[in-house]
């Protein structure tokens, strides 16, 4: 099913005829193709829902390509990232041409299908923007957090939910709460799993997202349920190279808050609300989908 997907994917980018292109974008970490697996549970195995997957894996590839230069980011997956190894000018122009290449082959699709993904790439860009503007300061407002998560993840993801369903001849009002909810509560899970896993794990350094200055889920919980003193503590670890003892710290801390515990009950929350939104689907898949993403551990 997914070996389809990455045929589409390569025939789009070998049209370009470039074979420097065609080299980089084999060196591109694969991902665990989420949204393509998404569409073609909604859709079927039609040759419009591999194309719109294929799309969609594109656009989300190029996204990454950025999102590593705007992190500093020199791992994706346990691999080193495009960056790390070719530049910067060439992550970021390299993620141009993927971007350009899926808005191209998006043109191809019905008009309602392409601006549902195309005004979703829109979103993400905002929410991109947003994550860098928070990590400006520590962040304890959790609107502001969930909006940018809602923007740079979930959109796409609500989005690939919603134009698979109009593929399909579905509700969509349906599958676009379901995606939107998948998206947020995958995003929850990773920066659980930044705090939580080990670095081999995780393919990236334990708990990087802090020394970026992300400020999320489970560090505003912890924020609001520790004494003043230990809030300066953590606030003076903001955007910092952390130390064994302050990642000890960090995570006996939150332990003893159920801050991590709380964040992964949201997440759960939100899944739940998304497999009620599909009862009346046929949706197994789906299910699992949501559960498989709550219940990884990288």
């Amino acid at each position: 099913m997914l070996e389809k997907v990455e045929f589409l994917m390569k025939q789009m980018i070998e049209s370009l005829n470039d074979k420097h292109i065609l080299e980089l974008f084999h060196k591109i970490p694969k991902g665990k193709r989420l949204r393509a697996k998404l569409i073609l549970k909604i859709a079927g195995l039609s040759d419009d829902a591999y194309k719109l997957a294929a799309i969609v894996e594109l656009i989300h590839a190029a996204s990454l390509l950025h999102d590593d230069v705007i992190d500093d980011a020199l791992t994706r997956r346990g691999k080193d990232s495009i960056n790390a190894v070719f530049g910067n000018k060439t992550s970021i122009m390299l993620g141009d041409i993927l971007y350009s290449k899926g808005f191209t082959s998006l043109t191809t699709l019905a008009q309602n299908i392409a601006y549902k993904v195309s005004n979703a790439v829109a979103l993400l860009s905002v929410g991109e923007l947003l994550d860098v503007k928070l990590s400006e300061e520590f962040n304890t407002n959790e609107e502001l957090y969930m909006d940018m998560i809602y923007k740079k993840t979930a959109s796409l993801i609500e989005a690939a939910s919603a134009s698979a369903a109009m593929l399909a001849g579905k509700n969509v009002e349906i599958y676009e709460l379901y995606g939107k909810n998948l998206g947020l509560a995958f995003q929850i899970i990773d920066d659980v799993l930044d705090i939580t896993q080990e670095s081999e794990k995780l393919g990236k350094p334990s708990m990087h997202d802090f020394k970026e200055g992300k400020t999320t889920l489970p560090y505003m919980y912890l924020y609001d349920r520790i004494d003043e003193y230990e809030k300066e503590r953590l606030k003076s670890l903001f955007k910092k190279d952390l130390s064994k003892d302050d990642k000890i710290w960090i995570k006996n801390k939150m332990q003893e808050t159920s801050s991590l515990d709380d964040s992964i009950k949201y997440a759960k929350k939100l899944g739940l609300e998304a497999m009620r939104a599909i009862r009346d689907e046929d949706s197994e898949g789906l299910k699992k989908i949501i559960k498989d993403m709550i219940e990884r551990d990288f």
